[in-house]
């Protein structure tokens, strides 16, 4: 008896600890002085450093990747400071905001934040329908009216590399729908090897690399298009999607993509939704021509599930830093690949774990001086038209929303201690 209420009391006492745990870090976060101070300037950001963008003198194509970063000819550092541009890889088949604005609106607009390029998602299903993108979807580019969804979103790699905003392709997801859940359709490359009846979007993995010939074929002769982000997010159930697998996979679709075009990068993410690329330490990627391989990670408030460290939201600096090393940051420091943080981002009403968790990631890619990639630009999300909460910019598609992000992305873009 005494010990069934010695139990019930240990349980009650766990939980109890968990909620007010778990409450603490929904409470609502105040930004400090300098952020409030940074939404009072109005509408005025520093200018972009133009230096930084691929159409400056000081660069010369191709790119390539050595030691811990993404060289020019002459060997100059390019660091990747991005932004993601979605809507092509959901439901309605286009990139957001060609409703509000002309394309080559948001192209400039994406400059002016200082951003040098772009990850373009797309999804296998845009790419074996290619439909018709609906015409209210379009309202703001009538030039485009009419045009199948691979058309428009070629229309947009080129709004944006005219203006010198270079391009990363990302094959995001099969489906066309919003990424990433528990659907085991969508949680890797190919998906033949489930049953028929549970996948709406099935392929193979040569389907896939097909798929991705049939897009970057429409960019070889574009020089900005400087890579292909292989798969977002790959992962399986507890730790079940094997590093070897997938890097195989990589080597295969990666080698086949630089027989189109040899000065693309090729970008391989890490397996557990982007998180853990600990594999690469004993089993890298290696293609056919040297010195084309980025490797990507994507590090979020609620990543870090499962481990004994916890989420990242709930992680003091050092447990923070400490994940990182395991997980990516290992070959950034150790001068071995590039790694690219490729998402990232937080509400802009956060609350104390977000905030935490910001924090800290800021405070890191400045002071390994990370290539990075925001998630996300858009103002709103392509179904129902919800607003975006991680958005940078305001419901016109080109407005910045002055706040604690934009303040500490400003800052993030231009702390590079190591070049550009």
């Amino acid at each position: 008896m005494y010990l069934i209420l010695l139990a019930v009391l240990v349980a009650s006492g766990l939980f109890l600890h968990l909620y007010l745990s778990e409450s603490r870090l929904s409470r609502p976060w105040q930004p400090d002085r300098a952020a409030r101070l940074f939404g009072q300037q109005g509408a005025r950001l520093p200018p972009p450093r133009d230096d930084t963008f691929l159409d400056s003198p000081r660069f010369r194509l191709p790119l390539r990747a050595r030691g811990r970063d993404v060289v020019d000819a002459a060997g100059r550092r390019l660091r990747l400071a991005s932004v993601n541009w979605y809507g092509a890889s959901d439901e309605l088949f286009v990139p957001g905001g060609l409703d509000v604005q002309h394309r080559d609106e948001i192209a400039r607009a994406i400059r002016r934040l200082g951003f040098n390029s772009v990850r373009l998602p797309y999804s296998d299903e845009m790419v074996m329908a290619n439909p018709v993108v609906l015409p209210h979807l379009l309202a703001a580019n009538p030039d485009l009216v009419g045009l199948r969804a691979l058309d428009v979103l070629a229309a947009v790699v080129a709004a944006l590399t005219e203006r010198g905003v270079a391009v990363v392709v990302n094959n995001h997801i099969t489906s066309a729908t919003w990424c990433c859940g528990a659907d085991p359709c969508d949680a890797g490359w190919a998906n033949d090897h489930l049953p028929a009846v549970v996948c709406r979007v099935r392929q193979t993995e040569e389907e896939w690399v097909l798929h991705w010939e049939a897009v970057m074929g429409r960019f070889v002769g574009n020089a900005l298009v400087i890579g292909a982000d292989l798969r977002n997010e790959v992962r399986g159930v507890w730790g079940t999607m094997p590093w070897d697998r997938w890097a195989t996979a990589a080597e295969k679709a990666g080698n086949r993509l630089l027989k189109m075009n040899p000065d693309w990068l090729i970008i391989v993410g890490g397996t557990e939704s982007g998180n853990d690329l600990s594999g690469v330490a004993a089993r890298p990627v290696v293609l056919d021509l040297p010195d084309r391989v980025v490797y990507s990670a994507h590090v979020y408030s609620w990543s870090g599930w499962g481990s004994l460290g916890g989420r990242y939201c709930k992680r003091t600096y050092a447990s923070f830093v400490a994940a990182m090393r395991k997980n990516w940051a290992y070959l950034v420091e150790g001068d071995v690949a590039p790694v690219w943080v490729g998402e990232f981002g937080a509400p802009n009403n956060p609350g104390q774990g977000d905030a935490n968790y910001w924090n800290n990631l800021m405070r890191y890619l400045k002071a390994i001086d990370a290539d990075f990639g925001y998630w996300a630009y858009n103002a709103r999300k392509p179904k129902d038209n919800e607003r975006e909460s991680y958005s940078l910019v305001e419901d016109d598609w080109i407005t910045p929303v002055l706040d604690y992000r934009m303040k500490d992305m400003t800052e993030l873009i231009r702390s590079s201690k190591r070049g550009v």
